[in-house]
């Protein structure tokens, strides 16, 4: 596959979402990214904005399987990952399939699960598998886990510890539409919902050959060194705990490879790094004041892209 031909694929994905989602084109392309880079996404946002129809609307457009986990304090881990259970016709155990297994899974308000359940997921996350009884089972690719949280309800609910975070490719916000923009999405839905219609513009084996060619996109020697001082600096800042971990370094990385893919490049440029980075790197740093704050962190990321010498070069081969 070309890099224009793979532009115009995700540009046609991009459109397509756009025929439900009003106005949030950024988050929808840095959705993409993630999707092209394999990794999961945790949106963070209030109840209402879209977050559901954002995924579904996804997996429609790529014709992929969807599945939806309503997280709940007395969800067991068998209720996301699947269970063998005794069946007395053929008198063996047999595996019934959680919703785990699925191309697109929506993970609804992760935080009200308990630790032991919202663990259930992380083999899913990293390794792409699922160990029920000490067998294993492969997940089908394309395989991403979209998790949404309510950022104002705290009570009845356990945040997410720092090692779960880190798995998140991306961190988003849908954030509340302007005048405008509400109108047009009540008039989109005055009659009928646009989801109902909406047709796959992309199949999943188009995008499995998107995830092999962001692989070959050129990054410069000085680029990689961009990325690393905007790491590093993030461990040095005066109000982080902890900073990036050398997997949110290879998460920009990826990122990075990927925006370029999306733009019809087949190289990467800083402008590329310093798009990604508050939302590939805010959710895994570590504040002064708390374990988690999403604006803290972004703010942090904000300046230290300000602080960081950007590089000059021919970004080419």
């Amino acid at each position: 596959m070309e890099f224009q031909r793979a532009a115009e694929i995700l540009s046609a994905v991009k459109e397509n979402i756009g025929k439900v989602i009003v106005g949030r084109d950024e988050t929808v392309e840095l959705l993409l990214t993630a999707l092209c880079c394999g990794g999961h996404v945790l949106l963070e946002d209030m109840p209402g904005t879209g977050k559901t129809m954002l995924a579904k609307s996804l997996a429609r457009s790529i014709d992929g399987d969807f599945r939806r986990i309503q997280f709940t304090p007395d969800l067991l881990p068998s209720d996301v990952t699947g269970l063998n259970y005794y069946n007395q016709k053929e008198a063996a155990f047999v595996f019934r399939a959680g919703p785990v297994f699925c191309n697109i899974l929506l993970a609804d308000e992760i935080n009200r699960a308990t630790p032991r359940t919202q663990s259930s997921l992380l083999e899913c996350m990293e390794e792409r598998q699922v160990t029920v009884d000490g067998e294993t089972r492969r997940l089908e690719a394309p395989f991403l886990v979209i998790a949404t949280q309510n950022p104002i309800e705290t009570a009845g609910t356990f945040p997410l510890p720092e090692a779960q975070l880190d798995r998140f490719f991306m961190m988003l916000s849908m954030g509340l539409p302007t005048r405008q923009e509400e109108i047009a999405i009540l008039d989109r839905f005055l009659k009928d919902s646009p989801l109902e219609t909406l047709e796959p513009v992309c199949t999943r084996r188009e995008l499995l050959e998107l995830q092999e060619l962001r692989k070959s996109v050129y990054v410069h020697p000085v680029l990689m060194g961009y990325i690393t001082d905007i790491a590093q600096a993030t461990r040095t800042a005066d109000t982080a705990v902890l900073g990036v971990s050398p997997r949110g370094s290879l998460a920009l990385l990826n990122g990075v490879r990927a925006c370029a893919m999306f733009h019809g490049r087949e190289y990467a440029v800083p402008e590329d790094v310093k798009r990604l980075a508050p939302a590939v790197l805010s959710h895994r740093v570590t504040l002064q004041y708390g374990s988690f704050d999403r604006r803290g962190g972004e703010k942090l990321i904000q300046g230290i892209l300000d602080a960081v010498p950007v590089p000059t070069e021919r970004w080419e081969r």
